[in-house]
């Protein structure tokens, strides 16, 4: 399914003209995510490749985030950075009962960085997470793009009144058949 990111209005860029997202749901539990973001790249802080780590904080800059519903009142989160670098947390109810998820798999990430885009594929392994095999997930997905004068503008397929908020369940905006 091919979706579009839109940014928040409180939050306009400059540099970026598009984000696109392909999801698909690949076997029983795996998400697959490719993230194209089109504009002026070069104005754009797009971390150094470190390696396919796991490390906390990657909101903080350029990053690129999955959510889905678990369908009990709780969600998970994936940040995705251009760095290599990912995470996987588990929600209890709205920010609340964070954890770590260690049971996520990261299959693939692959990035590509050129003058006018920035593409970010990866799929996920969620076997151990308990998502319903034969029903939709509730998604949503965003991005937190900042510029090299300091810009940040956030990405959502749909926003929440207020600031931006990822969590918010207005952000989780589309339903991922099954594969």
């Amino acid at each position: 399914m091919l979706l579009s990111l839109r940014p928040h209005p409180d939050t306009p860029a400059d540099a970026i003209v598009s984000i696109a997202v392909e999801a698909a749901r690949e076997g029983d539990a795996a998400l697959a995510l490719r993230f194209t973001v089109s504009g002026d790249i070069g104005r754009l802080i797009v971390p150094r490749w470190i390696s396919r780590s796991r490390a906390d904080e990657l909101w903080k800059t350029t990053c690129l985030e999955a959510f889905v519903a678990d369908g009990k009142g709780g969600y998970h989160e994936f940040n995705l950075s251009p760095s290599g670098q990912w995470a996987a947390y588990g929600f209890t109810g709205y920010r609340e009962g964070m954890t770590s998820h260690a049971g996520v798999e990261l299959r693939g990430l692959e990035r590509s960085v050129g003058d006018d885009r920035l593409v970010l594929a990866a799929t996920l392994g969620l076997h151990r997470l308990g998502l319903p095999a034969d029903r939709a997930w509730r998604i949503g997905l965003s991005a937190v793009i900042e510029e090299t004068d300091g810009a940040k503008s956030y990405w959502a397929l749909a926003h929440a009144p207020g600031k931006p908020d990822f969590h918010h369940s207005d952000a989780f905006a589309c339903d991922l058949e099954p594969a």
